[in-house]
């Protein structure tokens, strides 16, 4: 079949006997009186996927409820880091807020999840099999003993209990909260969704730089500002982190990169970056004011769920149309054949 740029919501009619190219319109100059011209004999043509449908499947994840486990299980893990460093060096609601945020972000993270899925035993189903090859089970075996340990680590802390099960299970947190800051960039980047996938490289630092920002923004503001040093550097390093690698994944693709600007998906993305950049530069300069941490702290926060949303639309939007799957292709075979070429000439 004859190639070129592909859109949505047409096909190709080969199949059925009819022409294989949706005609939009002739291109033609006509001879003038004195000069010479040349007649197009061939229309302008559009291509299509086969039958108007889709080359890649778009996934079954729903929004806002995958956007939102994004967002919570990164908050979540990195709050449950937040939280050791501030037990550790002697800032005790630091230490109790970051405990909350992680053991709250773990629950409410399941929920979404949960509501995704459909039903709850589908959760659990999961946890029969791991399968190290899989971010998807890696990840389930990632969740599920942070969401234990944060879950009864803020549990104690409301209660006031064991204070010694209080550092054991924020220790336990912790070690699991790094990973689940970050798999789920992974997950996604494991798919073939187009636009995922091409940035496979750059969305585990985005997760990651993301969840930093968030963890950090949400327990500045709720946080005296004498004790929530350490959450302005992890937000500001988070933020510096997500919009550095955003960048690459915006720009360093491609056509692969287009989704993340244009539509629904751009404009969470602008959102995304002006949140998180002022929210940064707000931390820098205001953050040891009560109202600038709070300030701050809520922009870091709207930013990194921004950025999820933006994520997750962009891949789903990369999947509806065509091009994004056929260009890109046909690219890379033509990479290989240029490379093929230069070796036999040498």
């Amino acid at each position: 079949m004859t190639g070129g740029i592909t859109s949505p919501e047409a096909g190709w009619r080969q199949a059925d006997g009819g022409p294989s190219v949706q005609r939009t319109g002739k291109r033609r100059r006509r001879r003038g009186r004195g000069g010479r011209g040349e007649v197009a004999m061939v229309d302008d043509v559009e291509f299509t996927s086969y039958y108007g449908r889709q080359i890649v499947k778009t996934p079954v994840w729903k929004s806002p409820d995958v956007p939102l486990y994004l967002f919570l299980g990164g908050a979540a893990g990195s709050s449950s880091i937040l939280a050791a460093v501030a037990d550790l060096t002697d800032r005790p609601t630091l230490t109790r807020v970051g405990r909350l945020t992680a053991g709250g972000g773990a629950i409410l993270s399941v929920v979404a999840l949960v509501h995704d899925l459909g039903r709850p035993e589908r959760f659990l189903h999961m946890l029969r099999v791991f399968k190290p090859t899989s971010p998807l089970s890696v990840g389930t075996y990632i969740l599920s003993p942070f969401g234990a340990a944060a879950g009864a680590t803020a549990a104690v802390e409301l209660l006031g209990w064991f204070p010694r099960l209080k550092r054991f299970g924020g220790v336990v947190a912790a070690i699991f909260g790094g990973p689940l800051a970050t798999y789920t960039g992974v997950l996604l980047a494991n798919t073939a969704v187009p636009s995922w996938h091409a940035a496979h490289t750059q969305l585990p630092y985005v997760f990651g730089g993301s969840a930093m920002a968030a963890g950090g923004g949400i327990s500045m503001a709720f946080t005296p500002v004498d004790e929530a040093g350490p959450a302005r550097k992890m937000a500001v390093a988070g933020a510096a982190i997500e919009l550095a690698a955003m960048h690459e994944v915006e720009n360093d693709h491609g056509l692969l990169s287009e989704p993340f600007h244009e539509g629904r998906p751009g404009a969470f993305m602008r959102a995304a970056k002006a949140c998180t950049a002022a929210g940064a530069g707000l931390t820098v300069l205001a953050g040891r004011n009560r109202w600038g941490a709070v300030a701050s702290g809520t922009l870091l926060a709207a930013g990194s769920l921004l950025t999820r949303f933006g994520v997750f639309e962009a891949g789903i939007a990369s999947t509806k149309d065509p091009k994004y799957v056929v260009v890109p292709q046909r690219e890379r075979l033509a990479a290989r054949g240029n490379g093929h070429v230069s070796t036999v000439t040498r």
